[in-house]
């Protein structure tokens, strides 16, 4: 008997949560009816005492109201609307905050029985956090993950947390960039879905270039690492008396995000495409090595200390101490109101081009109670009108094709001339999870390469050192 009322209980509760989720996502709009009371206890599998017992809740709620002779109608929005709240995460110090809250604004408009619920959480140890929140019962419903977050919750085993979602229309081939999709899958699955993504390239400032009498014809069409060497050293000031420099050609941090492009560039490899041994001796990683030391200690044309901190190249960058940057279209958003006139190209090649790539996208919670609202806020976030916000209002690029490359979404107070590089660089562009580096090999990469970003080590004792460990 208590197996027969829990079976019962569960197809209630079922029934009640579907309906109302189906009114709350808009599936079903306000001024439709829903369907017959015998038709629903046919589907749902429940006698037409439970349905009119549901239909009387969501009456009660506000959601519902009963026509005599008719039927039950959603209800049409009115001053006073009871709103279903979801939840949604961020991370703090994201650029995208306060677009995402316009964006929200939008969506609870066009969807006036909810509420979305912003969580700003901080940005260390944030995937971690969302993982603390899910398995303890209070949320969220929707997550921003990036590429970097995706990895941590592949670390530490809690993918099964996602709720695997393809949205309805955008498709990874047709509609937006299939190698920004590859990054939050598994097993060909995709677990989160991207709203917004950057390849690595290089911003310039054009004054700096000008001074040095550089035409633009040179710099825009920078082919190589000697073309690279070449610019910047026009670019870099000579020393006071005291050794100090007031402007140095180029400028790249030791972050995963970036110098791993030089390694691409130069045809090497981490390690083997199933990601079980290392591939990290090969003299083309020790070659692209050897070129990063000497930007820094040989042409002197890069400081030292970029190898200290994530974000120093930028932040030099924003006061005018270097002249080109490796940076992404994500930082873009800080150099507003800077007072540096920059543009942006991408980054010379060696013998391939190459490029590293980066993703933010959106996951569901496989455990919450609201998955079809949550999924109605992920539509809207990868739809035209929340992309186009996202264009309008900054630099970064909407994962949807026709938003991303829409011209007459540029605005130069924002958007630099050259925005649209981000489209020649795709083709070459690789993640990290595209290379098989996992958030234990970026660690010992991390770790390890400290001896030689401070020029105590050889770039081929530093690779085959590192080679073991991976």
């Amino acid at each position: 008997m208590l197996r027969r009322r829990n079976l019962f209980q569960e197809k209630y509760n079922s029934f009640l949560s579907e309906l109302r989720n189906e009114i709350l996502s808009g599936s079903i709009k306000p001024g439709e009816f829903i369907l017959p009371e015998n038709t629903l206890s046919e589907k749902y599998k429940i006698s037409r005492v439970s349905v009119r017992k549901v239909l009387a809740l969501l009456v009660e709620e506000g959601l519902i109201e009963k026509i005599a002779g008719k039927g039950n109608r959603i209800k049409l929005p009115e001053e006073e609307i009871p709103r279903q709240t979801i939840k949604l995460t961020w991370f703090s110090g994201s650029y995208e905050t306060d677009i995402i809250k316009m964006i929200i604004d939008r969506y609870e408009q066009t969807h006036p029985y909810v509420h979305v619920e912003l969580i700003i959480l901080p940005v260390d140890y944030y995937a971690e956090r969302v993982t603390e929140m899910i398995e303890e019962g209070v949320g969220p419903d929707i997550f921003f993950v990036s590429d970097a977050h995706f990895r941590i919750f592949e670390k530490m085993d809690k993918l099964h947390l996602f709720e695997p979602y393809n949205p309805v229309g955008i498709d990874a081939e047709k509609d937006s960039y299939p190698v920004i999709f590859e990054m939050f899958k598994q097993a060909e699955q995709l677990l989160a879905v991207p709203v917004h993504f950057s390849p690595v390239v290089i911003c310039y400032n054009k004054d700096a270039l000008d001074r040095a009498g550089i035409p633009e014809d040179d710099y825009n069409s920078m082919q190589n690492w000697d073309d690279l060497i070449r610019i910047a050293k026009q670019c870099t000031s000579k020393a006071d008396d005291d050794g100090r420099m007031e402007q140095y050609g180029f400028c790249f941090s030791s972050s995963t995000n970036r110098w791993p492009a030089f390694i691409l560039q130069n045809g090497g490899r981490f390690v083997s495409q199933d990601g079980t041994h290392g591939e990290f001796a090969d003299i083309r990683n020790v070659e692209a090595l050897q070129f990063c030391l000497d930007l820094m200690y040989k042409h002197q044309v890069s400081p030292i200390y970029s190898h200290g901190s994530s974000f120093l190249a930028e932040n030099l960058f924003k006061k005018s101490h270097t002249a080109m940057i490796m940076s992404t279209y994500y930082f873009m958003n800080e150099f507003r109101g800077t007072g540096v006139k920059w543009d942006v190209l991408p980054l010379p090649g060696n013998q391939d081009k190459a490029t590293i790539l980066l993703g933010g996208a959106l996951g569901i919670n496989k455990y919450g109670d609201k998955i079809k609202v949550a999924q109605s806020l992920l539509e809207f976030m990868v739809g035209t009108e929340a992309q186009t916000l996202l264009k309008r209002h900054g630099c970064t690029i909407p994962a949807r094709r026709t938003i991303a490359e829409d011209d007459q979404l540029l605005n130069l107070d924002i958007h630099p001339v050259h925005y649209n590089a981000f489209k020649d660089v795709m083709p070459y562009a690789n993640s990290l999870q595209g290379m098989s580096l996992t958030n234990d090999h970026l660690h010992i990469l991390n770790n390890e390469l400290h001896v030689l970003w401070a020029n105590m080590e050889t770039p081929e004792s530093a690779c085959n050192r590192i080679n073991k460990l991976l």
